[in-house]
């Protein structure tokens, strides 16, 4: 298959990259940056050029939409907020202008969304059928850019929207500053410690993304997130436990409000969700459970250290 991936050079789009280079497909990825092919991969500047891009997506059978400012460059000021609000926005539309250009369809689109479209609760459990969403500005912003998205809908393709759980790599993504304290012996609870943590494996996340490209039934929101989401007290024993390490030192709400300010939520509220349609749709997860995932992160992590 041919596939095109926004956001590509970001922590998903590396590892769903490796992926699909694995099985054989060829990969084009949109840049801001002049176009090149390096290592296997076709990188084609975009955003409304539109001559050298059409001719080169000619046949492509799949688009995949992670682009977006990171929610983790700094405070939620104002400023960042507009950015990580249109970055989403404007890149979906682009990319829906040129799907529909193409005289050759592709046959789907997958595109992220998170799991912070529902509200934070320590006791609801959501999956696909939860039909509202949260008011505060993450769920406003990951329900537009669902809206955004399935425009394409109305024009004959497929979407599937990916709604990300927090996802766990070995030097990037939120594992890596989850795991600082621990490193440093002064780990424990974050907050209440009852938040729910909806995580998954960035294994996991690329193989879901390419089970949504190859399955027809896919369709709609579809939740990547590990089937056995943990509390926050207990993720962080989890981590304790792996590490080797203590977990005693409590990390008290007002000292991350203060850090982080609006961008707490994060950390201090949380969602659990579980991945319905995956599963029956008989998607297999890697590492369904925490201690496992960990163990897998950890020893890779090791390795390279």
């Amino acid at each position: 298959m041919k596939i095109v991936i926004a956001g590509g050079t970001g922590f998903v789009g590396k590892a769903l990259i490796q992926l699909l280079q694995d099985n054989g497909h060829d990969i084009f990825v949109l840049t801001r940056h002049e176009s090149k092919l390096e290592n296997g991969v076709h990188y084609v500047q975009w955003l409304h050029q539109q001559e050298q891009t059409l001719a080169i997506f000619e046949g492509v059978d799949a688009f995949v939409n992670l682009a977006g400012v990171s929610l983790n460059n700094g405070r939620w000021t104002k400023k960042q907020k507009k950015a990580i609000y249109w970055s989403r926005m404007n890149a979906t539309l682009e990319i829906i202008r040129i799907m529909d250009m193409l005289t050759i369809k592709p046959k789907v689109l997958v595109n992220a969304s998170a799991v912070g479209i529902y509200p934070t609760s320590t006791q609801a459990i959501y999956d696909e059928d939860f039909a509202n969403y949260a008011t505060d500005f993450l769920g406003t912003t990951v329900h537009d850019w669902e809206r955004h998205a399935k425009r394409a809908e109305a024009l004959g393709f497929r979407v599937a929207l990916a709604r990300f759980g927090v996802i766990l790599g070995r030097n990037s993504g939120a594992l890596p500053p989850m795991l600082l304290p621990y490193q440093m012996h002064i780990g424990g609870t974050i907050g209440s410690g009852e938040q729910w943590l909806s995580w998954v494996h960035i294994e996991d996340v690329a193989r879901a993304i390419y089970f949504a490209i190859t399955n027809e039934n896919i369709h709609g929101p579809f939740n990547i997130t590990a089937p056995h989401p943990m509390r926050m007290k207990e993720f962080g024993q989890t981590i304790a436990e792996v590490m080797g390490r203590r977990h005693w030192l409590p990390v008290p709400s007002f000292a991350m409000r203060l850090a982080l300010g609006e961008q707490s939520i994060l950390v201090l509220e949380g969602q659990q969700v579980l991945p319905t349609l995956l599963e029956q749709q008989h998607f297999i997860f890697k590492y369904p459970y925490l201690k496992q995932a960990l163990e897998n992160l950890l020893k890779a992590q090791n390795r390279k250290n």
